[in-house]
C-alpha cells in the first residue's frame, strides 16, 4: 500500500508482485541482475509456479555458473540490488509515480532567488525555522570565493536538474562501470537522465553506459582498472535538451571489496584533466565551451568527507583558473548542510 500497489490485503499478492517487477525493471531487464531476481522470484509468465531449485537454477544459467556457485556469490548480490530497488520505489511519493523528480516540482536551478551572501544565510534561516519538512526547490548561490580572484557558482540542487551548464562532470569508479539508475548517486542520476527513452519511457538507449563500454573496448580496458584521475567524455544524450553538451567522467573510485577508496590527489588530478579536456574541446564547438560543473568528488559511496573533497575540489579549480581564467565553474551539491560546510571554508 506504501507504493501504491495495491488497496489492502485482499489485493496484497498482485501489489507485491507488481512492486517486485518494476523492482527488476529498474535492474534493468536485459541486465543480467534484473533477469536473474525475475527468474528468481518467478516473475516471467512461464516460471510463476516453479519450484525454488528450478528457479535457481535458470537464474543461475544467466550467469553461466552452477547453482551452488550462484547460491554462494551472484545471488547474495541479486536480492541486494532488488532489495535497495524497492525500497527505492517505496520513498517516492505516490503522486510522482511518473517518474518525476521531488525536486522538479519546484523552480528550476536558474530560476529561483539568487542570494548574494554565502550559503550559511540560507542553511541558518532553513534551520532557524525548525528544519525541512520535505524538498525544496533548487537554490543557486552566486560568486562563491576560490581565492582573492576567482568565485565559482554554488548549487543545492541534484546535478541532473542544472540547465545551461555545458560540461558535467561526473564521479566514477576505476572500472568506469556506473551506478544503476536507480541508486542515489551522482553517476545513477545523470545515467537516467542521458538515456533515450520511447514514447512509453521504457529506456532505449543508455547512452553514457554505452559511450563509456566502447571507450574501453578502443582502448583495450574491458575488466580492467584505469589509472585514479583518468577522465573520459561522452556525449550528453538526453541532457543536450537542457543545454548540457559533454558528461566528463572522472575515474576516481576504487572498488575495496565492499566499499570504494579514494585519494584525495586522484581529485586533484581528475580535476587538471577536466580542464585539459575542456580546453582541447573547446573551440570544436560554436559557441565555444565556457562552462563547467564539478559536483563533490568522492564524497558518496567513496566515503570521502564533503570538506576533504571540497577543499581539494576548491585548490584545484583554484590552480586552473590561475592558469586559465575564461571557465565559469559551478560546484553542485545536495543540501544545504553540506553547502555550509563548503562556504565555511
Amino acid at each position: 500500500m506504501a507504493g501504491g500497489f495495491c488497496d489492502g490485503s485482499d489485493d496484497a499478492p498482485a501489489g507485491i508482485e507488481a512492486l517486485l517487477k518494476e523492482a527488476v525493471r529498474r535492474l534493468g531487464e536485459r541486465d543480467l541482475l534484473g533477469r536473474a531476481a525475475a527468474h528468481t522470484f518467478g516473475l516471467l509468465p512461464d516460471r510463476r509456479g516453479a519450484p525454488a531449485h528450478d528457479r535457481r537454477k535458470t537464474a543461475a544459467a544467466v550467469y553461466g555458473v552452477t547453482s551452488e556457485r550462484f547460491r554462494k556469490h551472484q545471488e547474495p548480490q541479486v536480492l541486494q540490488q532488488l532489495a535497495e530497488a524497492v525500497l527505492t520505489i517505496l520513498r517516492e511519493p505516490p503522486a510522482l509515480s511518473g517518474g518525476q523528480s521531488p525536486m522538479g516540482l519546484g523552480p528550476g536551478p536558474g530560476a529561483g532567488a539568487q542570494r548574494p551572501g554565502g550559503p550559511s544565510a540560507a542553511g541558518q534561516s532553513t534551520l532557524a525555522r525548525g528544519g525541512r519538512s520535505g524538498p525544496e526547490p533548487p537554490l543557486r548561490v552566486d560568486s562563491v570565493p576560490v581565492d582573492a580572484q576567482s568565485t565559482f557558482t554554488l548549487h543545492v540542487s541534484p546535478i541532473e536538474l542544472l540547465r545551461d551548464i555545458e560540461v558535467l562532470v561526473s564521479s566514477e569508479n576505476v572500472y568506469l562501470e556506473m551506478s544503476k539508475t536507480f541508486r542515489p548517486t551522482v553517476s545513477g542520476a545523470l545515467r537516467l537522465a542521458a538515456a533515450v527513452r520511447d514514447p512509453a519511457g521504457e529506456i532505449v538507449d543508455d547512452v553514457l553506459a554505452r559511450e563509456l563500454a566502447a571507450w574501453l573496448r578502443t582502448h583495450g580496458r574491458p575488466g580492467l582498472p584505469i589509472r585514479p584521475g583518468t577522465v573520459v567524455p561522452t556525449s550528453p544524450g538526453a541532457l543536450a535538451a537542457r543545454g548540457v553538451r559533454r558528461i566528463f567522467h572522472a575515474a576516481v573510485a576504487t572498488p575495496l571489496d565492499d566499499t570504494y577508496e579514494v585519494r584525495p590527489e586522484s581529485i586533484a588530478r581528475a580535476v587538471s584533466a577536466c580542464f585539459a579536456l575542456a580546453r582541447a574541446e573547446r573551440d570544436r564547438y560554436e559557441p565555444a565551451l565556457s562552462s563547467i560543473c564539478f559536483p563533490l568528488l568522492g564524497a558518496g559511496r567513496g566515503g570521502l568527507a564533503p570538506a576533504v573533497s571540497a577543499t581539494w575540489l576548491r585548490w584545484a579549480i583554484r590552480d586552473e583558473l590561475a592558469r586559465d581564467a575564461r571557465w565559469r565553474v559551478h560546484l553542485v551539491v545536495r543540501s544545504r548542510e553540506i553547502a555550509e560546510a563548503v562556504g565555511a571554508l
